[in-house]
């Protein structure tokens, strides 16, 4: 295992093949978050996402500032709903007035700091600010279970599996596999892309949630989703008929899906030309990039997969 110059965790598990190509199956670390775009006078932070999603997405409520010298709790704020026009900034969000969506814009960090306080504690533009700890509490619904960022702590614990899998039961794969944990997949694919460059090995294989909406015919309920194809790239289908082929075998119930409004690590790499081969293996989740929900059996049928996959 190592660390490369983009931040890359890698773990590669040698193959059986020496002369095989070699696979890269990767997960990314990185969380939505937002960044700090200005400190105000009244101490009150401004912000820019990092990762596509708004305000919504999060809710109102404590945050994590991650100053250089110290991490502390805050408030995202709009301010309150007990207004008038004269508050033009919420009286255009209130739903029995402008009724316009959240943006970043509305809101701000309340931190009950000044300035020079937020100066000392390394506060300032680019400081990265993400929900609080006390937000990250896994919920259990039956037989599913409930957090912010599945995306991607979820696909990250499949390729952990996958890894102890391949190392402990004596399931030595084909060829050689870089176990790849990303960097900066939400801000364009950063780290896999710089992976792909730098390593062994013709095929990249994503690891993802997946969206489960009508318009994909997918479900949370349904087995590992199998992307075709999505905003960023097309994926090789030959690997996305292997991957439908071993679920369907195992009894995994796949999803074949067409996406939109979708990238991952594997697809920035292949249309950046990182890799000449692309691959994505999704696990079916509710509300991806807000409070996420998948299914108790969604992470061991995807270990399952992939084991099959890279065997």
């Amino acid at each position: 295992m190592w660390v490369d110059a983009a931040g890359n965790l890698i773990g590669l598990i040698r193959g059986r093949d020496e002369d095989a190509p070699a696979t890269r199956v990767i997960a990314h670390m990185d969380e939505l978050s937002m960044l700090v775009k200005r400190v105000e006078p009244d101490g009150t932070l401004r912000l820019t996402p990092l990762g596509t999603m708004y305000p919504a997405n999060f809710g109102l409520g404590p945050v994590a500032v991650l100053g250089n010298q110290e991490t502390f709790c805050c408030v995202l704020a709009l301010g309150s709903e007990h207004t008038t026009q004269e508050s033009q900034r919420i009286w255009a969000t209130k739903p029995d007035q402008g009724d316009k969506a959240l943006d970043w814009p509305d809101v701000y960090v309340f931190t009950g700091r000044t300035p020079e306080e937020l100066t000392d504690a390394g506060v300032g533009p680019g400081t990265r600010v993400c929900i609080d700890r006390s937000k990250r509490t896994l919920i259990e619904i039956g037989d599913y279970v409930g957090c912010y960022f599945m995306d991607d702590r979820a696909a990250v614990t499949v390729l952990l599996q996958t890894a102890r899998r391949l190392h402990t039961d004596g399931n030595r794969p084909a060829s050689d596999v870089y176990l790849v944990f990303s960097t900066s997949e939400e801000i364009g694919g950063v780290g896999a892309s710089y992976a792909c460059k730098s390593l062994p090995g013709e095929l990249t294989l994503a690891l993802e949630v997946g969206p489960t909406e009508a318009e994909y015919g997918t479900t949370v309920t349904g087995g590992p989703i199998v992307a075709y194809s999505d905003a960023q790239a097309v994926y090789d289908k030959d690997v996305a008929d292997r991957l439908m082929e071993i679920a369907t075998k195992l009894d995994l119930a796949p999803q074949a899906a067409v996406l939109g409004a979708f990238e991952s690590d594997a697809s920035h790499a292949k249309s950046t030309g990182a890799s000449p081969r692309a691959g994505l293996l999704c696990l079916p989740t509710l509300s991806t990039h807000g409070y996420e929900v998948i299914s108790r059996t969604a992470i061991p049928a995807a270990t399952d997969v992939l084991v099959e996959f890279l065997g």
